[in-house]
């Protein structure tokens, strides 16, 4: 995908720790510059409303429950927006590799919505 005229690599992966279970497992969309080593991953774990892919949703899905706000992470339009929020917020090395907390970025790219009423 291209962000201000640089053209920038991602790939999803997602992993289990088999020793902890659910609790255990995390996405992670990993974005880079094309030509370049320095990698940002953006990780997401399931916690207190904050749910990610466990053979009920989909393998992409990052899902903040008290709204049921849903993202795919295989979906170049969902990475898209995470990539520019990482630009904004300066997350992207230009050298190494920094993994930071994805929940944020997902909060700003899907804002908190109405509480689902009875």
């Amino acid at each position: 995908m291209v962000a201000d005229g640089t053209v920038y690599g991602w790939c999803f992966a997602h992993r289990h720790d088999r020793a902890r279970g659910y609790p255990g497992c995390s996405s992670t969309v990993t974005l880079w510059r094309h030509g370049s080593r320095a990698r940002l991953r953006l990780v997401f774990r399931p916690g207190r409303e904050r749910v990610i892919a466990d053979g009920y949703f989909d393998e992409g899905a990052a899902v903040r429950l008290p709204d049921r706000a849903y993202v795919n992470l295989h979906e170049p339009g969902s990475v898209r927006a995470l990539l520019d929020e990482a630009l904004a917020r300066g997350l992207v090395p230009a050298t190494g590799t920094v993994e930071v907390d994805g929940w944020p970025l997902f909060d700003a790219v899907t804002p908190l919505g109405p509480p689902d009423g009875p």
